[in-house]
């Protein structure tokens, strides 16, 4: 098995890397990857599968059957959208579309969900269950994963895996982290409310930046007081807006950020204990607020045994030596937890890093891949799903 697919997979290795070339020179946006999902659509045709478009509205879907359609699916999820990012490198098939730009290595993901695709129609393999290809929009925008539920992709799911790039991970190398991978990511809105005046005379007013300069600084300062330090938060403000004139009280100041956690003890808390903070800094001023806390995605959080499946595939197809244990979480989000509500899953990192050039971070200009990760991605994720229903 593991020769057929290594096999399998040097065979498809240029048409990957073309395949890889022509999906970074064309990004697209969330919600609107029509013709990503278009190419996929018609890569996943060519195989023999019988692809549904449209889905969550723009993602692609494509079941391949196993021999007892009851039986739970596999899933396999990437994604595929871009960022508002203008591209400065000076690759051959950097991107055409000025101001966007695959800088968090959603076209690998494509690539490598792709690639699997292949390898799995190839083997044609009698699986005990299906297993399910899902090629979702509008992850970064963290809104593609929860359009996909609602249109069915969970139902009859068992189990599903996925995938991310990490260029801090030499190309080639897989990480595997067991329990929290990422944090839950809200989204904050604080309104101050005071009263103006005159720049000259502050007491007969109630000065709105003032007060929101301080409840910026209590927010920071108690998070280290009142959370536990081994249950990390991230309060991030943003953006400001406020004021009128330069001589003029504000009588409104807009706050807005972003709030993280991984633990779903802490990430519950996160709202009151934000809404404490703002009413004990506002009431002594007689000042109001107004909070709008928006819950985002929740923490990834990878099932052990579903993880500890990834791990032997991939240290089996690779060798141990290609194969790290992430020990500490990232407290960026991933909509992939999305999925996590409907059935228990697992997400591995994809090193994509150079070892002789230097490694730009996720949603940089500049960011490149190591693409020798790709064949390592879609061999690990092909043999963890030939595993999958021997081991669950």
């Amino acid at each position: 098995m593991l020769d057929r697919i290594r096999a399998i997979a040097t065979k498809l290795s240029p048409r990957l890397i073309e395949i890889r070339r022509h999906l970074h020179s064309q990004p697209e946006l969330s919600g609107q990857e029509y013709q990503t999902a278009a190419y996929v659509a018609g890569v996943l045709s060519s195989l023999g599968y019988k692809p549904q478009e449209l889905v969550g509205k723009t993602g692609v879907v494509a079941d391949l059957p196993g021999q007892n359609p009851d039986q739970g699916a596999l899933a396999i999820r990437t994604d595929m959208d871009a960022l508002p990012i203008r591209e400065l490198s000076d690759l051959p098939f950097a991107s055409q579309k000025r101001g966007v730009m695959h800088a968090c290595g959603h076209d690998v993901h494509t690539t490598v969900g792709l690639g699997t695709a292949m390898i799995m129609a190839e083997l044609d393999l009698p699986l005990p269950g299906p297993l399910r290809f899902i090629f979702q929009p509008a992850e970064e925008t963290a809104q593609g994963a929860r359009w996909m539920v609602a249109d069915g992709v969970m139902a009859g799911v068992a189990a599903i895996l996925g995938v991310h790039v990490y260029p801090s991970i030499p190309g080639g190398n897989i990480g595997i982290r067991y329990g929290a991978l990422t944090a839950a990511a809200d989204d904050l809105e604080i309104m101050i409310v005071g009263e103006s005046g005159h720049g000259a005379r502050p007491h007969e007013a109630i000065d709105a930046i003032w007060i929101a300069a301080q409840v910026i600084t209590t927010l920071q300062q108690a998070i280290s007081r009142t959370h536990n330090p081994l249950h990390p938060v991230v309060l991030t403000i943003g953006q400001i807006q406020g004021g009128r004139a330069p001589n003029v009280i504000a009588d409104q100041v807009k706050l807005t950020g972003t709030v993280r956690s991984l633990h779903p003890d802490t990430h519950a808390e996160l709202p009151a204990w934000i809404e404490r903070i703002v009413a004990g800094v506002c009431q002594p001023y007689g000042a109001k607020y107004e909070i709008n806390y928006r819950p985002g995605v929740p923490s990834v959080q990878n099932d052990p045994n579903l993880t500890q499946l990834t791990a032997l595939c991939a240290e089996e197809i690779l060798g141990q030596d290609q194969v790290q244990i992430i020990l500490e979480p990232s407290l960026g989000a991933e909509d992939f937890s999305v999925y996590l509500d409907h059935a228990p899953g697992s997400m591995f990192r994809l090193g994509v890093g150079f070892v002789d050039q230097p490694n730009p971070p996720l949603h940089h200009p500049k960011f490149q891949v190591n693409e020798a990760a790709i064949l390592p991605g879609i061999m690990t994720l092909a043999y963890a799903a030939c595993r999958y229903w021997h081991e669950a």
